[in-house]
């Protein structure tokens, strides 16, 4: 038997969809929001929200492709994949639209999905990532120091290594969350299973497949003509490191309903962060007529 961390009130189940058997963690009733998980973690990251919103809505945590205890097959962490990962799971969430909460990478796709396939998401809230059509400001260049590490990842084994010997999920954590965020046990939950040699070749996987592919696009002006049809919130931490709220901008004409709201306190790790001003965020966003 599949023994997960406990968490009062939240059942698990696994799914079996195209080629990936996936891990889901559900609490509460009522219309579902999917809340979907950064690297270097798993549904774990969402133990702070989910009983703020457990009270109002169905909410489900998946293990995405390669992360917890999902399936890590060897292939699939580009974006056409991950999106077909995600297109499956909401089939099995229903017919209609579903509210989406997404931190780090999986914001990355789903920025992407909202412009590609508008009528699969009602609303989608942000953690910690922009979306993809900001305007370029001099000083975020000033912020790439604090993301050398990815350099390491993306080199051929030097990148898993790290994630299953070297400490490096560990030194993210601790350096880009804010003091008390995470305890030891915590911690331990998420290397445990990054200590899996499949795990770990994942999370090296989704930078060069995903994530690096992705920023590139990016920063030579894939979006500079899109539009977002999806109401979205971007939820940046005012202590993030890398993406600071101060530094991020865009022109009103790309989208329909967008806000930026900082969250004071926060870096990067915003739901474990402050999860009771993310709980707040999403219920009046998520809420709102």
């Amino acid at each position: 038997m599949v023994e997960f961390p406990a968490l009062e009130g939240v059942s698990h189940r696994f799914l079996d969809l195209p080629g990936l058997r996936a891990h889901v963690a559900e609490a509460g009733d009522g219309d579902p929001v999917l809340l979907l998980h950064g690297f270097p973690q798993h549904w774990w990251e969402w133990r702070k929200v989910v009983p703020g919103l457990a009270g109002r809505r169905r909410v489900v945590c998946p293990d995405l492709r390669g992360a917890g205890w999902t399936d890590a097959p060897p292939r699939g962490y580009d974006y056409e994949t991950l999106r077909e990962d995600l297109l499956a799971l909401l089939d099995t969430l229903g017919p209609g639209r579903v509210d989406v909460v997404a931190h780090d990478w999986p914001a990355i796709v789903v920025f992407r999905m909202c412009l590609e396939d508008p009528d699969r998401f009602r609303r989608f809230v942000a953690v910690g990532v922009p979306p993809p059509f900001i305007d370029f400001d001099r000083r975020m260049l000033g912020a790439l120091r604090h993301a050398s590490y990815q350099l390491a990842l993306l080199a051929p084994g030097v990148g898993p290594w790290l994630l299953r010997h070297g400490g490096l999920p560990q030194y993210l954590l601790t350096n880009y969350s804010a003091p008390g965020a995470f305890n030891p046990a915590d911690i331990e939950i998420y290397l445990e299973r990054l200590r899996d040699p499949a795990r770990a070749k994942a999370g090296a996987k989704l930078y060069r497949k995903l994530i690096t592919p992705e920023s590139m696009r990016i920063l030579t002006g894939a979006y500079k003509k899109a539009h977002l049809k999806t109401p979205t919130r971007v939820l940046l931490g005012t202590d993030d490191p890398v993406v600071a709220p101060r530094l991020i901008h865009w022109h009103e004409d790309k989208a329909d309903d967008l806000e930026l709201v900082p969250v004071p306190g926060a870096a990067h790790f915003v739901p474990e962060d402050r999860p009771r001003e993310v709980v707040a965020r999403v219920l009046e966003f998520l809420d709102a007529p």
